[in-house]
């Protein structure tokens, strides 16, 4: 999760916590921290992580937005192959066409409860965990 607020990050990993408890989360505060991450560069260099099954991203961060990670993810061909959630605040047409003509593989605003955060992480979590095939990998 790429995510520059500190309380929508904690709520989206406690829901997702909640309801799936072995799913391994990292987050990241920017767009170009997460590209690091990605890229195993910075301050990421040493790691031997493997590459995350789902990105979930807000639009808007400083230093690197949602908006440029989103592009220079699918631009590049080692990850474009990563489904991409946009979690975000907004809900500007803009925001939204934007994001799926750039490669976003969904498009979810933020919600104001906690209740319904819950209920959008088990929706996203069913569905790319259980319904569909993201690796070939088991």
């Amino acid at each position: 999760m790429a995510d520059d607020d500190e309380d929508d990050r904690f709520l989206t990993q406690e829901a997702f916590r909640q309801q799936f408890p072995v799913t391994e989360m990292t987050i990241v505060e920017d767009g170009e921290e997460l590209m690091e991450f990605l890229r195993r560069s910075g301050r990421y260099a040493l790691s031997n992580h493997s590459l995350p099954e789902l990105i979930l991203l807000d639009l808007n961060m400083p230093r690197k937005d949602g908006r440029e990670a989103l592009q220079e993810i699918k631009s590049d061909r080692e990850l474009r192959h990563i489904p991409v959630v946009i979690l975000t605040t907004s809900d500007a047409g803009v925001d939204i066409d934007n994001s799926y003509l750039w490669g976003a593989n969904s498009f979810i605003t933020k919600p104001s409860s906690f209740k319904t955060l819950m209920d959008i992480t088990q929706t996203i979590g069913d569905y790319w965990f259980t319904v569909v095939k993201v690796s070939g990998r088991n």
